[in-house]
């Protein structure tokens, strides 16, 4: 019989021969080896530590309670997820693929991606070998490997030491950076402008980076909601500013092709870290200037 939290020790013992416990928003999970999903067992150190931090015991909610690392939803469960320097670390721990891939692996990739693109051809109808549809297969394989070359592309590079000290403690927002992207759900694009504003604590990014952070995670397959706070993750996780506050406003053709075909609909989503979340007043300034359009001459 599988032993009960009562059976455990107090600090649960540690070795090869058991699971490591890692922390995630004051949970302990155990960490599961690729395709095993948690059994009692395996949870039973999550319950005796929930039941200490709660003061009640439920080891019927403790399977509830845990995902293991390769199920997890994609939507984060914290409201601050770790970000790392490949930007590659929410939603999917899967992505590093293209990253880290050598030129034959591109290649490869290209090659099956275009593949794929003629069976697309063949099952709506159409006769990939016909004239005008000869070249598509690969055309468009190239094509989406652009529109999604986020994966290619990590914080890390891009930032490349343009972090400098300054003592500037006021207001910085880089407006109306182009955007776009692919909605994951259907595959087709959003577009739109995004705006960056924060207030620096003793760091400053170089202004181009910005709008290559913005690009970046852009160029993934992608929810409006997330790719905001993506962004006002990566700024807060790179120069530990006082706040950073992040607004995206963008037309989908998901709503304008397909579906509710509304063409004059437009989503606008916001993430604010730091002082902006806290102070009504910095957050309604930051408001403020990005609503009023200026018009900058230019000799």
């Amino acid at each position: 019989m599988p032993p009960t939290a009562s059976d455990l020790p107090s600090t649960p013992p540690t070795g090869p021969g058991n699971q490591q416990l890692i922390e995630s928003d004051k949970l302990f999970a155990p960490i599961m080896p690729r395709g095993r999903l948690p059994t009692q067992h395996d949870v039973a150190p999550l319950q005796l530590e929930k039941s200490r931090n709660v003061g009640q015991s439920r080891p019927d909610l403790a399977l509830d309670l845990i995902t293991p690392e390769i199920t997890r939803p994609s939507t984060p469960r914290s409201s601050k997820p770790k970000v790392d320097f490949d930007g590659l670390s929410w939603p999917s721990l899967g992505t590093k693929e293209r990253l880290e891939a050598t030129p034959d692996e591109a290649a490869a990739r290209l090659n099956k991606l275009s593949g794929a693109i003629k069976t697309l051809l063949e099952c709506i109808g159409e006769d990939p070998n016909r004239e005008g549809l000869l070249d598509t297969p690969m055309r468009y394989a190239k094509a989406m490997l652009y529109f999604t070359k986020g994966y290619e592309e990590n914080l890390k590079t891009i930032v490349n030491n343009a972090v400098f000290r300054e003592d500037h403690d006021e207001l910085v927002i880089v407006r109306d950076i182009e955007v776009f992207s692919m909605c994951e759900h259907h595959l087709v694009p959003f577009t739109g402008k995004m705006h960056i504003g924060y207030i620096p604590n003793n760091k400053v990014l170089g202004l181009s980076k910005f709008a290559r952070i913005a690009e970046m995670f852009a160029r993934r397959l992608q929810l409006q909601e997330r790719l905001t706070k993506q962004v006002a993750m990566a700024i807060d996780e790179i120069l530990q500013p006082q706040g950073v506050a992040v607004v995206m406003e963008s037309a989908h053709l998901c709503m304008v092709m397909r579906g509710v075909e509304k063409t004059t609909a437009t989503t606008t989503t916001s993430s604010m870290l730091g002082i902006f979340r806290k102070s009504t007043k910095t957050r309604e300034e930051f408001m403020h200037l990005v609503s009023h359009s200026t018009t900058l001459k230019t000799a």
